[in-house]
Order: C-alpha cells, then structure tokens, then sequence
C-alpha cells in the first residue's frame, strides 16, 4: 500500500453512542450526537474541541430546563427582569446598588433586602426582578404575596416543627413577601410572621416589599410595639433598604394612554 493512501476512519455506529450517551443519561448530547459529528467533520476540528461542545450543548440545555423548571416552582410572576426596568423613570432608585444586589451574594449571606415605598413605584418588579437573578444564580425562590404566605402559614400553625421545615417558605433559599403593610395583621397573623422571620434568621435570606415606613411598623404588626421590634431586629441585622421615591409607573402609563386617545 502506497504510503500516501490515506486510511479510512473507522466506521462510527451512531445508535451505540447515542444509546450510551441516553444510558448515562446525556440525553440532549444524544440528539445532537449526528449533527456535532457531521459539523466536526466539516470543520475539521480535534476529537477534544468536537466533545467540548457537545457536552456543552447538554450543559445548556441542563441549565435552561433547571431555570425553568425552578421559576415554574417559585411562583414568580413571569416578564420582569432587571433588563425590562425602567431605572430613568425612577431616579431615585441606585441602578449600581441594585446591580449588586443582582449578583445575588446577599442570598448566599443569608441577608435581608427591604424595598420600601409608595404604590406603584416598581417595588414588585425589582422583587421580582432579583428572585429571577437568584433562580439564574441557582438559588431556590419561593415568591408569596402577604395574603397567601399567612393563609398558607395558618394551615400550618400547629405543624411541628420537623414538618413544618419541609414548607417551601421554610426551606428555600430565598423567600419573597409582597405587599407589606396594606392591611395590619392580626395578633395571630403577626405571630405566625415573626416565626418565620425566626426560623430564617441566620439560614435563609428574605425580601419584603412594603408600603410603610420602619417607624410604622408596630401598626402593621397588630399595634404590638414589642413583636415589631423583635422582627425588625432580625430583618434589619443584616440588611439593604432601599427606599423608593417617585411617580407611579401605572399612572404614567395611563396619562400616556390618556395622552394617545386625545
């Protein structure tokens, strides 16, 4: 045989390979498996570059459906993102500050994010904006308005407490709790809430939208002075406030619709 006569690659069996790489359970790397290959012979590119990106290509895929299925879990209202807020309408919010907030280091320290303000000024979707950032960041989210976080604890009040730190606002990594202070809670309510800010203290980061100031407190919390200030000695020990001051986005957006018709 001529020393210039190329030899031939052996022949791959694609349904052996592809049904190894289903057996480990690399199941998107199988699907791609025939149009990678066909790529890298195109491309001429080595054995090592061509598995690269394959195990890539699983590896996203893994990701997507992760951060998929984890927002599905969170109840997070779905389209607001850091990327969709409006941060020239609302001056007095810190895009730097909430940038660092959105690298989500204040979850893996167990701190606590309070977003204070008047209605309408975009409390909920940076709330929402940053449960979406930790889910991306692989962090588990759990997103409750007030109402629905204590009708779900009431179901649990006497629970014990191996079962009750099964419960999705127990155990995830971060807990979000909309629209505090609309209505002030009953005694019971309130002591239902400080057990929780307990049980999370120091193991669990919380974020709070809220409509009150600090000082005002004590009247969402039943009027009991002494519950308020246990529960804000645990949520403000480690932790970033952020105070909103503005327009309402719902009130620019109906002048501008207003605006339109006219």
């Amino acid at each position: 045989m001529s020393g210039s006569t190329k030899r031939r690659a052996p022949k791959v069996d694609l349904d052996a390979t592809r049904d190894r790489l289903q057996r480990l359970g690399l199941q998107h790397a199988a699907e791609e498996l025939e149009e990678r290959i066909s790529a890298s012979v195109k491309e001429s590119t080595s054995p090592h570059v061509f598995l690269d990106r394959l195990l890539d290509a699983e590896i996203t895929q893994r990701e997507e459906r992760r951060i998929k299925t984890a927002l599905r879990l969170s109840g997070l209202p779905t389209g607001q993102t850091l990327g969709s807020f409006d941060f020239s309408f609302q001056p007095s919010i810190e895009k730097s500050r909430i940038e660092t907030l959105g690298t989500c280091a204040w979850v893996r320290d167990h701190h606590t994010v309070l977003l204070q303000g008047p209605p309408g000024v975009g409390k909920t979707h940076l709330a929402v904006a940053l449960g979406v950032r930790a889910v991306e960041n692989g962090f588990s989210v759990a997103f409750f308005r007030l109402e629905e976080l204590l009708a779900a604890m009431k179901r649990d009040a006497d629970l014990p407490p191996t079962r009750l730190r099964r419960k999705k606002y127990i155990n995830v990594a971060l807990v979000i709790v909309d629209e505090v202070g609309f209505e002030a809670m009953s005694r019971h309510e309130a002591s239902l809430f400080f057990r929780l800010v307990s049980h999370r203290y120091g193991r669990g980061s919380m974020l709070i939208t809220t409509n009150k100031g600090i000082r005002d407190w004590p009247e969402v919390l039943a009027g009991d002075e002494i519950l308020a200030t246990a529960i804000l000695d645990r949520l403000l020990h480690k932790s970033h406030v952020l105070n909103i001051k503005g327009r309402s986005y719902r009130l620019r957006d109906l002048e501008r619709a207003a605006t339109s018709r006219s």
